[in-house]
């Protein structure tokens, strides 16, 4: 049976393919999302608006989660668990989904489809994403530690 749960998965798989290979056709998307719905409109205009919102806000949810990682940058994490904390981070900031929710989901996905580290990493970003919200992105000193504690210029 289709559900929301089900629906951002399909939204993970497509970001997942943005992230790789950017040219896909967003009415290829739209067809692939409302057959992997069951034909539920509802579910599958639920998933093209988190996909769209998505991908529409990435640079702004990019810079937002750069400053708010310490010692990784997007490119050096695990393509899966970017884009899970690309949606997270959407539903977070652009699309009114409760915090605990947007984040309960999140794990959800890492537990699926991250690897055993994934679930505790999307949790403590998406969780500092909340706690800052719309807060202006500025990489704070105290944030970037280097292995050893020291800070990082």
């Amino acid at each position: 049976m289709a559900t929301r749960r089900r629906a951002r998965e399909m939204v993970l798989q497509l970001l997942y393919e943005a992230d790789i290979n950017p040219s896909r056709d967003t009415d290829a998307s739209f067809a692939f999302l409302l057959a992997r719905m069951q034909k539920r409109r509802k579910l599958a205009e639920f998933a093209a608006e988190l996909l769209a919102g998505t991908l529409q806000h990435r640079a702004d949810i990019d810079e937002r989660l750069t400053a708010l990682t310490t010692n990784w940058s997007l490119d050096r994490m695990a393509v899966i668990d970017r884009n899970i904390l690309r949606l997270g981070g959407y539903e977070i900031l652009f699309a009114g989904t409760p915090g605990s929710v947007a984040i309960t989901e999140a794990i959800s996905l890492a537990n699926r489809y991250g690897d055993k580290n994934s679930p505790r990493f999307i949790n403590g970003v998406l969780d500092r994403v909340l706690k800052r919200g719309h807060a202006p992105v500025k990489r704070l000193q105290t944030d970037t530690l280097s292995e050893s504690g020291e800070a990082v210029p």
